[in-house]
């Protein structure tokens, strides 16, 4: 069994693991935040302490392409800092003629700006020894991009623990989608950016389509109150559980409808119950052909769900995150319709409807009251006419998930 043994005097940033076999050094990210606890993990060979509180800063993107395609997509997506090798001055020069982009040149590892100016080291990391040896304080520059070469998960989970509580911003350079996600969520925070090195257009595409999605994390749903008109018994039918890669805490639940333009809140199986053990991991969604909310907008049946797939998680205040899929389970069990309405400013009745199993562990969620923040739900079994529900209204009906 492995054990942990300083290796250097207190004040080192490395720890020794000795294990039966081999001695490996690695980073030991003992950080203290000024915002709040500390949490310590073991992860991949690592230990890290980071902040119980996330923050989110939006990552940037710089494009380091030689294709006019790219570039255009690039630019039309925001991204306009482009990086160009010393004997690319002229394509620069083309490009910069046709779009407003910020062109920085790669100079014997340095990157330097139209005036010369340093903007960026670069640091090529292909074994332990060269990443021990980076050491963020004596850099020059204000943005430090590392070429991990053939590593991709360790290094990037050092990287940022290493950097972790500085002020300059850390790129990795990626050549796809996978790459990039590695480098923007290692240790839940994730480096400061990424240098796309692509000559795909379809690459720029899929990168931005996940940090647009990745930047809706945390923000706010609109949910409406619906009072419920209709509870009543219906047939066998086939029902989804889906269980998530991610614990819910009360208050949380998935957005599912029979139609899309009306979602209710379905509370996760996390609340105690004397029926059944709490499974925080689980919501009990409602038949097959049900719709539940998917990020980027969009929905998609339960039917369809299937291990890896994203979902939204939604709470009480509308807060939303993203969740992946474990597992779906489809079993043939009782139903019961549930009918809601939602009073509109031009006192028209908009009228809601889902369906779900008949079972106490499945619930709604219901508005907070008073200003309160009591993260409770309704069960289906004890719902009357008159409760009130979340629902997210989302417009006219939707056609193959938009």
């Amino acid at each position: 069994m492995a054990t942990l043994s300083p290796s250097s005097p207190p004040s080192s940033p490395f720890i020794t693991i000795t294990g039966k076999l081999t001695t490996r050094r690695l980073i030991n990210c003992a950080f203290r935040s000024n915002c709040g606890k500390r949490i310590s993990r073991f992860r991949s060979g690592v230990i890290v302490t980071m902040s119980m509180e996330k923050k989110k800063k939006k990552k940037e993107v710089w494009i380091w392409t030689e294709n006019k395609q790219v570039m255009t997509a690039a630019v039309e997506r925001g991204w306009t800092t482009f990086i160009f090798s010393s004997i690319h001055r002229q394509l620069a020069t083309d490009w910069s003629s046709i779009a407003l982009i910020n062109p920085i040149f790669i100079e014997d590892k340095s990157l330097f700006d139209n005036k010369a100016k340093l903007v960026a080291t670069i640091s090529e990391i292909s074994s332990p020894q060269e990443l021990e040896q980076l050491q963020p304080a004596y850099e020059h520059a204000d943005n430090i991009i590392v070429d991990l070469l053939d590593w991709q998960v360790i290094p990037a989970e050092n990287i940022v623990a290493a950097f972790h509580g500085t002020r300059k911003t850390v790129f990795a350079i990626s050549k796809g989608l996978s790459e990039a996600q590695i480098f923007l969520e290692a240790l839940e925070q994730g480096l400061g950016g990424v240098v796309l090195k692509t000559e795909d257009v379809e690459t720029v595409l899929e990168l931005k389509e996940y940090l647009d999605k990745r930047n809706k994390e945390g923000s706010l749903l609109d949910l409406t109150k619906a009072t419920i008109t209709r509870v009543q018994m219906t047939g066998m039918g086939d029902r989804v559980c889906v269980d998530l890669c991610s614990l819910m805490k009360p208050g949380e639940g998935l957005l599912v409808g029979s139609f899309a333009r009306g979602l209710f809140l379905v509370h996760s199986e996390c609340l105690e119950s004397n029926y059944i053990a709490s499974r925080p991991f689980r919501v009990n969604a409602g038949p097959v052909h049900a719709y539940v909310a998917v990020p980027g907008g969009k929905t998609c049946y339960l039917s369809e769900l299937k291990a890896g797939k994203e979902v939204l998680v939604v709470d009480q205040s509308g807060i939303q995150r993203t969740a992946v899929v474990g597992r779906v389970k489809i079993e043939t069990r009782p139903l019961i319709i549930v009918d809601a309405k939602v009073d509109s400013d031009s006192d028209k009745e908009t009228f809601y409807s889902i369906l779900l199993q008949n079972a106490e562990t499945v619930g709604f969620v219901p508005p907070i009251k008073g200003g309160g923040n009591e993260a409770t739900a309704i069960p289906v079994t004890s719902l009357k006419i008159g409760d009130q529900v979340l629902v997210r209204v989302q417009g006219g009906a939707r056609h193959t998930g938009y």
